[in-house]
């Protein structure tokens, strides 16, 4: 008789909340389709994607003040360069990063014709297979790889052009090079201790060092240590390798391998984001000054895009970059990190706080953040925090590097990063919006 009446109690229950769980339902399937129309019906989307194909169609040197075509700024916007320039020419400039490849499989950072080569750079890259051209690498970074297979896989998923994996520069197959490139990795840039590579301290994603006047390449000051972001960018490589047909069976083993330890090494559970650094050696930053509490806001965006952190994590990390935003002052999650390095940290310009890469504000990482928000459901959220980079560029008619406080546009006035990340996150959002 008990057990009758229970089960009739849970019958009761149940049938009491399925009204409350319909009604949820149809209250989020609501306030979508009020999204959906809000996003279609926004004219400043349609402003920002304008204003970046005009400026993308420019060429592939990575803004106003660069005579350079970077590899890492080129992955960020060659899917929309491919929308405003002719596919031979992007191909062209894509062969160019191979052909300057040097002998031990390393890959350039960059390249400039030879007249542009100004700036008397003696470690300079030179190779036989582009006589015309120089190219050029900040050594304290290791993403200069990782970013080059990218942008050849979005090549090719754009244009299904696959022959050229098997174009020859030099003697060498585009698809041989790109092994070469991750034989380089491992054998200069990776830590067998932790299983995963390495390179500078730099401040996230960045490409300047502490302690040294030579900021961009690695010298007897440098402080070796792994982020995020490094292994991230190789993990989606890796991935890039796979839906491309190309990668070993070794290759893979590697991905699982460092996605584990990236989560056993990086990921800070207590504090529920990722820790900015693992020190090969001795640590750079001030004894009273605990980096640990430093968020890494770009590293992080990555980190989602390869994978390593839960959609419940996602959300997490999210509020996080919004309460940093909030504390810090500055206009969006386009924030780098926070809080930031102390005063004299970093030299020159960056000493100071919310300078460059020491907490400026980057759409170039911000507009990042916000696709990967758009890819994992969270698309309200990802509305909500893109507006403020959308309004600037309206109000700017441009798209600048970063930003200091009170929104103040700095670097670059033309940076295409920037231009190319926005029209990545209007493009899905169009894509969402459109069957809603």
């Amino acid at each position: 008789m008990m057990k009758k009446i229970f089960l009739n109690i849970m019958v009761s229950g149940l049938m009491a909340l399925a009204p409350v769980a319909a009604n949820a339902a149809a209250s989020s399937q609501s306030d979508d389709k009020q999204l959906a129309e809000t996003i279609r019906n926004d004219k400043s989307l349609d402003e920002v994607v304008s204003l970046a194909k005009k400026l993308l169609s420019k060429g592939f040197n990575a803004g106003s003040g660069y005579s350079q075509v970077w590899c890492r700024d080129l992955n960020t916007f060659i899917d929309t360069a491919l929308d405003v320039v002719p596919h031979k020419d992007v191909r062209e400039a894509l062969l160019l990063f191979f052909a300057l490849q040097q002998p031990n499989g390393e890959g350039i950072d960059g390249y400039v014709t030879k007249d542009q080569f100004d700036w008397g750079d003696n470690r300079a890259y030179y190779s036989e297979l582009a006589p015309n051209h120089v190219g050029f690498k900040n050594t304290v970074e290791t993403n200069q790889e990782t970013s080059t297979i990218q942008a050849l896989a979005k090549y090719v998923r754009k244009t299904g052009d696959r022959s050229i994996l098997q174009v020859k520069v030099g003697n060498r197959t585009v698809t041989e090079r790109i092994h070469d490139m991750l034989a380089f990795l491992m054998k200069e840039k990776f830590d067998a201790k932790h299983g995963l590579i390495y390179g500078a301290t730099t401040a996230d994603w960045g490409d300047v060092q502490p302690l040294s006047d030579d900021v961009v390449d690695i010298n007897e000051d440098t402080r070796y240590a792994i982020d995020v972001y490094d292994n991230a960018m190789l993990i989606i490589a890796l991935d890039d390798m796979n839906e491309l047909g190309i990668a070993t069976k070794e290759n893979m083993k590697l991905r699982k391998s460092l996605a584990k330890n990236v989560r056993k090494y990086l990921w800070d559970n207590k504090r529920q984001k990722i820790r900015p650094h693992v020190y090969l050696g001795e640590s750079p930053v001030p004894a009273d000054f605990n980096e640990e509490e430093v968020y890494y806001h770009g590293g992080t965006a990555i980190a989602i895009e390869a994978g390593l952190l839960s959609k419940k994590e996602i959300a997490v990390v999210n509020q996080a970059m919004l309460r940093n935003v909030e504390k810090s002052g500055m206009p969006s999650i386009g924030l780098t990190i926070y809080p930031v390095y102390p005063k004299g940290f970093f030299r020159g310009g960056m000493a100071d706080a919310y300078v460059y890469q020491n907490g400026g504000d980057w759409t170039w990482f911000g507009g990042r953040m916000v696709q990967q928000l758009i890819r994992n459901g969270y698309v309200k959220e990802a509305y909500e925090e893109v507006r403020p980079m959308i309004d600037r560029v309206v109000k700017n008619q441009g798209f600048y590097e970063w930003y200091g406080p009170g929104n103040k546009p700095s670097g670059s006035g033309a940076f295409k990063g920037s231009a190319g990340v926005l029209v990545k996150a209007v493009e899905m959002f169009r894509e969402w919006s459109k069957d809603k």
